[in-house]
């Protein structure tokens, strides 16, 4: 329609232009005509310029619109980035993941304490998010929120660590295999031969599923095994001054030992400083065994130099894993498994190797 306009216009203005040139007579009447015919032009590219700028802001509104109603509202809960290393790690992996770019609209919330990561989850789900993904601290205590949330709508989705609930009340679960990883470790301790273990144990915070299943390998040997002692059982929250604090009691008291089972590598790493405070020999050839769990680079680093003996691979990459659940969902897919257990191992002094460190360490 603009097009036709202009065109009669063009006409209108080359007809008056000729009736000037052929008939001197009518020079007033056709500097009006060309005048009327000029400011017909004018208002109407006004018209056609302003027309073009509101269907240019409605566009824009349109797609802005478009693309909010596109993000996926998430709310995650997770523990402390600066519990450890793979937490650090796994941290980074989500916010990676979950971003405006990638469709998503995310909000995180943070605790050690599973009272406050229930307070969260219960705002997450006020707030009308589409999905909690949740890491919880402790296994228990989680079955009032995953009702309301499935009450309000809110798919769940556990990621790192599961907890106590029917499979029902959640969508999926993307996690370590914990007592794994404490069997895995204790196998490889009972291998080394010794005549008597005698046993430091650092456990990481009470009730996480980390510590339940690692713990619960340990303890299940102990018993079952006159030769294998606990010298002390302390939880030290994941913290490398608190594990030191631990051992350097024990090295206080005068009580002999000749293992140390940290349930994550910060922990190791404070028992070693208390250990080195002391000269006290450890790793390959050493008096002491050490063990870690996470392969952190360095941890792994250590064992490479023979200043570790074993570290359990915990691994925390599940964003992409988590990223692909909700997609099958919202496309109207099924999650053909509910749990999804990723594959770990162990990693030894003697035979690890850079190869291994450049693919793990984390």
């Amino acid at each position: 329609m603009k097009r036709k306009i202009v065109s009669v216009l063009v006409c209108a203005a080359m007809v008056a232009t000729m009736a000037v040139g052929c008939g001197s007579s009518s020079t007033d009447t056709s500097s009006d005509a060309a005048a009327t015919t000029e400011d017909a032009a004018a208002e109407e590219d006004a018209a056609a310029t302003e027309d073009a700028a509101a269907e240019e802001d409605a566009a824009a509104t349109d797609d802005a619109a478009a693309a909010d109603g596109e993000l996926i509202k998430v709310g995650i809960i997770n523990n402390d980035p600066n519990e450890s290393g793979y937490r650090t790690a796994n941290d980074a992996d989500m916010k990676a993941m979950f971003t405006e770019e990638n469709g998503y609209d995310a909000s995180f919330a943070y605790s050690l304490k599973n009272d406050e990561q229930i307070t969260a989850a219960q705002k997450f789900i006020q707030d009308g998010v589409d999905y909690l993904l949740l890491s919880a601290a402790d296994t228990a205590g989680w079955y009032t929120v995953l009702m309301d949330a499935q009450n309000a709508g809110v798919r769940v989705i556990l990621f790192d660590r599961t907890i106590d609930a029917d499979e029902s009340l959640y969508e999926a679960s993307i996690v370590s295999d914990m007592e794994a990883e404490g069997q895995t470790a204790v196998d490889w301790l009972a291998g080394q031969g010794l005549d008597e273990y005698n046993i430091i144990h650092i456990q990481g915070v009470m009730g996480s599923a980390a510590q339940q299943g690692r713990t619960g390998a340990l303890n299940a040997m102990v018993e079952a095994n006159d030769n294998w002692n606990l010298v002390t059982q302390q939880t030290a929250e994941w913290n490398a001054e608190k594990a030191q604090q631990i051992v350097q009691s024990v090295i206080d008291s005068g009580e002999d030992f000749n293992v140390i089972y940290a349930e994550n590598d910060d922990m190791a790493k404070g028992a070693v400083a208390a250990l080195d405070k002391a000269n006290i020999s450890h790793g390959v050839d050493g008096d002491v065994i050490i063990m870690g769990f996470d392969t952190n680079t360095w941890a792994l680093e250590e064992l490479l130099a023979g200043n570790w003996n074993y570290d359990g691979q915990c691994n925390p990459y599940q964003a992409s894993y988590i990223d692909e659940v909700i997609k099958t969902i919202e496309s109207g897919g099924t999650i053909e498994e509910k749990t999804i257990i990723k594959e770990e191992k162990g990693f030894d002094a003697e035979t690890i190797t850079q190869e291994d460190i450049d693919q793990y360490g984390i």
